[in-house]
């Protein structure tokens, strides 16, 4: 069975490999189960295919605060499926067990985390397979609550920042994260809309003063000019989700995912 308690960070193996070979990070994201086990898996399969160098992937939560209308409706279709958490992560260690050298990370709700107990959630992930985590609605000033578990797992804290981030924020967040920063490249919720906020290059300095980690921008990222603009102002790769999904439902669950995969390398 799949684990994470190793030696090894395949974050930073993939971020070292990455800067060698001068590339960019392609992080592509999809809800576990959606629309339905079998083609979860294959779209995962068609992510690696098109070039990804780590996974997102999101249990789905009743009430996801931060993400937009795509990424709700897949969720909502998700839990009316009743696709448990328990499935989820057995569909996790099935991913894990296909690729073994590749980092993935999980999006969260805190209230997933709770209700698991935050000893059993960072146990029950790290053995699936995950090696990092983002809990959407955590604040840092409650980071002190699961860094421990996690620690004890060998899971990384995802931390998200923003251009509103302040200097205060920014060093308690990095100060608990690993793997990567998720920078939101615009205010609001996650989306394809193309508004990104010139700022950004100041956070990206500015982020330099508190951490060695990695930085991908996520938010609005659904094009090849959009992925060159963000590593123009310092990012060192993106995150593509609702893209992604729009397109996995245009094709529909059994449809030949190969135009996912020619989508993603058509990106970077």
């Amino acid at each position: 069975m799949p684990t994470n308690l190793q030696t090894q960070d395949r974050y930073a193996n993939s971020f070292r490999q990455l800067k060698k070979n001068g590339r960019t990070a392609l992080i592509p994201f999809t809800l576990l189960g959606w629309p339905n086990p079998e083609t979860c898996l294959r779209s995962v399969d068609a992510f690696v295919a098109g070039g990804a160098t780590a996974l997102e992937l999101g249990i789905a939560f009743s009430d996801p605060m931060a993400d937009g209308p795509t990424i709700q409706h897949a969720a909502k279709s998700v839990l009316d499926a009743n696709f448990t958490v328990d499935q989820a992560l057995q569909l996790l260690t099935q991913i894990r067990e296909r690729y073994p050298e590749i980092p993935i990370g999980l999006l969260v709700y805190y209230n997933l985390v709770l209700a698991r107990g935050i000893d059993r959630f960072f146990a029950d992930i790290a053995q699936a397979g995950a090696d990092g985590v983002l809990i959407a609605d955590l604040p840092v000033e409650l980071a002190k609550e699961v860094h421990p578990a996690a620690q004890r797992n060998h899971i990384h804290l995802i931390g998200m920042v923003s251009p509103l981030t302040d200097e205060t924020r920014l060093q308690q967040i990095t100060s608990v994260s690993g793997g990567f920063l998720y920078v939101v490249s615009r205010l609001g919720i996650t989306g394809t809309e193309a508004r990104h906020d010139q700022s950004l290059n100041r956070l990206f300095e500015r982020l330099k003063s508190h951490t060695d980690l990695p930085a991908c921008v996520g938010f609005g990222i659904s094009q090849p000019e959009h992925v060159q603009k963000m590593l123009s102002l310092g990012a060192h790769g993106v995150v593509v989700g609702s893209a992604l999904i729009e397109r996995i439902q245009q094709l529909g669950p059994s449809s030949n995912l190969n135009e996912i995969s020619a989508y993603l390398t058509s990106l970077t």
